[in-house]
């Protein structure tokens, strides 16, 4: 037992030389973690840091190099495009769709409250022609395609907030798919019926010293307080003419030519200005087509049959549109 003291020390010494060891082998692979990790961590900072530099070089518009023979193929961001989407998404739609709203509510309100206009005399069962079948014709096919055209740009325009809550994103996808394509073919076409609609009805729209009486006189003619002789189209309808299907079937159809065909190498930035040109256009293209719509249906008592058959009677023609009514007494004019 003189001996038991040493053997103690000799198997402490070993336990603690194997502690120590083991101690080292599981240090050691953790010391490597550690270490790799410190170095992925760097490398990681870094790879931000090049990124954030790539981010800033992308942002400032700058054009890089590119093998692609596109104009701006060599910018990666354009930074005008958030400019462009903050006024498409934000003043056009906010108050293109409010004046989509309100002025067919204020129409409304006007019909309850005054009502059609309407013929005093009884007809006298003589029709006169007040349209010819090509007049009718270029006249239904503009119509046609702008109500088409209308329908499939609001669509796109206000659909992610009207459309998207009630049938869902997929539904969606396939509706603003095709009304972008019939959208885009429909264009050309309206062109086309706007430009012959213009030379057809140019002679009768110059506008007359009469029409300024009828201007002045607007509220009291729309409710039939006062009568005011006219030509072939009054005041309003010249109007609608110069202002509508002339100068905004103008701007709507070039500025979506820019956008429907980019073969002219036209930059991104064009293509913005096109896009908000063309939809605001649009816009008030379609609240000036309310007024003419409703006068040429509810507002005005036989209004849509001279379209509709191109004839009118006789009564109808000289308590609307007396000037012309006298030119058709003189021969001037079809009757049948």
């Amino acid at each position: 037992m003189k001996f038991a003291p040493f053997f103690i020390a000799v198997y402490a010494a070993i336990w603690l030389s194997q502690s120590v060891a083991q101690a080292e082998e599981i240090a050691g692979p953790a010391q490597d973690t550690i270490a790799q990790g410190t170095i992925q961590s760097q490398s990681a900072t870094q790879v931000k840091d090049n990124d954030a530099d790539a981010r800033k070089k992308a942002e400032t518009g700058i054009m890089g190099y590119t093998q692609s023979r596109n104009r701006e193929a060599g910018v990666f961001e354009q930074k005008e495009g958030h400019l462009w989407r903050t006024i498409r998404n934000g003043p056009v739609t906010f108050y293109g769709g409010l004046l989509i709203l309100v002025l067919p509510l204020m129409m409304a309100v006007f019909y309850f409250i005054a009502g059609p206009l309407k013929t005093h005399d009884a007809p006298t069962g003589r029709s006169i022609q007040r349209f010819t079948p090509w007049e009718r014709t270029i006249h239904w096919s503009t119509a046609i395609s702008f109500v088409i055209l209308g329908l499939t740009g609001l669509c796109m325009l206000f659909g992610k907030h009207v459309l998207i809550p009630v049938i869902g994103h997929h539904a969606y996808s396939w509706v603003a798919i095709s009304a972008k394509n019939v959208h885009n073919l429909l264009g050309p076409l309206f062109f086309v019926s706007v430009t012959l609609l213009f030379i057809s009805f140019l002679k009768e729209n110059w506008l007359q010293k009469i029409d300024m009486l009828w201007l002045v006189n607007t509220h009291k003619v729309l409710t039939g307080k006062m009568h005011v002789p006219s030509g072939k189209f009054n005041v309003a309808e010249k109007a609608w003419f110069w202002g509508g299907v002339t100068f905004l079937g103008v701007v709507v159809s070039l500025s979506g030519f820019v956008m429907d065909f980019p073969i002219f190498n036209q930059g991104r930035h064009v293509m913005q200005i096109a896009n908000l040109v063309h939809g605001i256009g649009a816009l008030l293209f379609i609240a000036g087509s309310f007024g003419h719509i409703y006068m040429g249906t509810l507002g005005a008592e036989g209004a849509f049959n001279a379209m509709k058959t191109g004839v009118v009677d006789e009564s109808w023609a000289k308590e609307h549109h007396e000037l012309w009514y006298e030119e058709v007494r003189q021969g001037s004019a079809k009757k049948s």
